[in-house]
């Protein structure tokens, strides 16, 4: 977390709470043994975002990189592959959009 992204949030990181970890695979590997439901987003995802099952359980929203997406390991990890339904032309939506759709949703469920 750098003070450029804290500035970009616009005072965002304020509200979240956010944990910087050495590896993702192995913090996902934690998460779940705590029994924290990791849910990648994915365009390619077998469950839809407004569709999710353990909306309301603890979970961790995982997101991958600006147009790489999830890393093969993480993507393994995650316990549930989540897709935001795209209509017209568009193939994905960036990785800021789907965050503020997929915790939307989340707070929505619960």
């Amino acid at each position: 977390m750098t003070p450029t992204v804290a500035k970009a949030a616009a005072g965002a990181v304020e509200h979240l709470p956010i944990a910087l970890v050495g590896g993702m695979p192995s913090a996902l590997a934690r998460l779940k043994e705590l029994g924290v439901w990791t849910i990648g987003l994915d365009g390619a995802g077998d469950t839809s975002i407004f569709e999710l099952e353990v909306a309301s359980e603890p979970l961790a929203l995982v997101l991958g990189a600006e147009g790489r997406g999830l890393s093969r390991l993480v993507r393994q990890r995650c316990e549930v592959l989540a897709a935001i339904p795209l209509r017209g032309a568009l193939a994905s939506l960036n990785v800021s959009a789907a965050a503020a759709v997929a915790c939307y949703e989340v707070a929505r469920r619960r």
